[in-house]
């Protein structure tokens, strides 16, 4: 089946004429005559951005994903291919609406009439996993009704599947592929696709980020209804806003964009650092701005989750980072692990230096994101450092943050943002404030061990005495056991040596 998935892959990569972008390499400037004589029957007409996004909708979710992710980097696309692929954040080809109703028909057990009061057939949104349409409850209330796309299934797993084969292959061939870690990166995002497959999934994952945002200035989630949710159906809140996109019309709006480029950056840190739970699918299709100016998410289907060592771990680094305090970035690369142990401190905190030094004090605009982007590839490989997968989906969010702040004020001054949050958060984990919220955190624990611990205290330390007991008894008899073998040894010698003189 990867076979004949693989072939499909590749026929279309051809039909759609996408090994011009192969064949534009300067190492392959040979080959395009031939190339070019072989395929002389072929019609391309199409601009070469609208062929690669019919080429990625035709492969199917995974493929649509992966042009959602580059159509946030405009910085390292052409113009013309950023503005195509930025069409799938929210226009990609919707299923036939008699299927979505037929899906609810199916899962209700009744017709669509008697669930809803009002159904809209016509989708409002189709992405690469589901669709959206407008519903109202029998009680009046306007609600978004998310249907999966029937027969997806399937496709994301062979898809997956060559992607793991895509993987090892790179494991096997190419000298950096262990330090990466491709095939845990795999899947790491197989994990995250079969979370978007199931829509009561998605559900709880809306409703937790809700609870977290309760009644925040900054950022409204939808409530989810929970009786009319399933795995193949989500129902929701309807929401209102202008796509976060849509710059022009905000500003119409009386909307303070440089404001709302700041909001975004505290958003997200909030979401890292204070819940150590945040959007991961943070594309400007999947983010509207409400009318008293508040964001809106959308589209709960991948989310990340930090543990409180990745999130000091990330704190100290980009505090670090800010700072301009390259050692202490250096260090904490080693002390995590993520380093060798005998990495030279003072050779890594020079290359890191030299990487991120010249971007500082520069508007996004004028900072090249791409080369900063490789040559700290350059220097990772060249310390060894190890890529971490339970972090993968934190990089393509910064990746999305970076790219949506870019859109919406390019003079918008990234390390001057985030530094403030970032050491207040830093100051509650390290100060008094951390200490007395770690300390009533363990209380409900300790309340419970502090009755048992002189038993524990004397299990332990009868424990060790038998151990230690144990220990001896095992060396004395082994001792015994070496004199028995020598004593043996030494009655055969003197035997031996016996019988050579009575022989004599």
């Amino acid at each position: 089946m990867r076979f004949f998935r693989l072939l499909k892959i590749l026929s279309v990569a051809f039909r759609f004429g996408l090994d011009e972008f192969f064949l534009g390499h300067e190492r392959l400037r040979l080959l395009r005559p031939v190339v070019k004589a072989a395929t002389f029957w072929r019609r391309l007409d199409r601009a070469r951005g609208e062929r690669l996004r019919l080429a990625l909708e035709t492969l199917g979710p995974i493929f649509v994903k992966f042009g959602q992710m580059l159509s946030t980097r405009r910085d390292l696309l052409p113009q013309d291919i950023a503005d195509e692929l930025a069409k799938l954040q929210d226009q990609v080809p919707p299923f036939p609406s008699s299927l979505a109703i037929k899906t609810l028909e199916q899962i209700y057990g009744k017709p669509v009439t008697e669930v809803f009061l009002v159904f809209d057939a016509e989708p409002v949104a189709s992405a690469s996993i589901a669709q959206v349409h407008l519903a109202v409850l029998n009680d009046g209330t306007e609600v978004a009704v998310k249907v999966l796309r029937p027969g997806i299934a399937p496709i994301i797993a062979h898809d997956v599947a060559l992607m793991d084969s895509g993987a090892l292959l790179v494991e096997a061939l190419w000298p950096d592929g262990k330090r990466l870690k491709p095939r845990e990166v795999v899947t790491e995002f197989a994990r995250h696709l079969d979370d978007e497959l199931d829509l009561m999934r998605e559900a709880a994952n809306c409703s937790q980020l809700r609870r977290n945002f309760l009644d925040s200035p900054l950022l409204l989630v939808p409530e989810v209804y929970w009786d009319y949710c399933y795995s193949g159906v989500m129902v929701m809140q309807r929401v209102k806003g202008t796509p976060i996109s849509q710059v022009a019309k905000l500003r119409e709006q009386g909307v303070d964009i440089p404001r709302l480029a700041r909001v975004g950056v505290e958003i997200f840190f909030t979401q890292v650092f204070r819940d150590g739970y945040f959007h991961a699918d943070m594309h400007p299709g999947n983010i509207f701005v409400g009318q008293d100016g508040r964001y809106i998410a959308v589209d709960f289907g991948i989310m990340g989750t930090l543990t409180d060592e990745d999130k000091n771990y990330l704190a100290q680094n980009f505090l670090a980072f800010f700072r301009r305090d390259y050692k202490r970035v250096a260090e904490a690369h080693v002390e995590a692990g993520w380093a060798p142990k005998n990495t030279r401190v003072d050779d890594f905190e020079t290359a890191i230096r030299a990487v991120c030094e010249p971007i500082f004090d520069k508007p996004l605009k004028e900072i090249s994101f791409g080369r900063v982007l490789l040559r700290l590839f350059q220097t990772s490989r060249q310390f060894n450092v190890e890529i971490q997968p339970q972090l993968v989906m934190l990089q393509k969010t910064l990746l999305n943050i970076e790219g949506l702040g870019r859109d919406l004020d390019p003079d918008l001054d990234l390390w001057t943002t985030a530094k403030p949050y970032l050491e207040n958060w830093m100051a509650e984990q390290l100060g008094w404030r951390g200490l007395s919220r770690r300390l009533q955190k363990e209380a409900s624990s300790w309340a419970v061990i502090m009755p048992q611990f002189p038993r524990l205290m004397h299990h332990a330390l009868t424990e060790v005495r038998t151990s230690g007991l144990e220990e001896k008894m095992n060396q004395f008899i082994l001792e015994k056991r070496r004199q028995n073998r020598l004593f043996s040894i030494l009655i055969v010698l003197l035997t031996v040596a016996m019988l050579w003189q009575l022989w004599l």
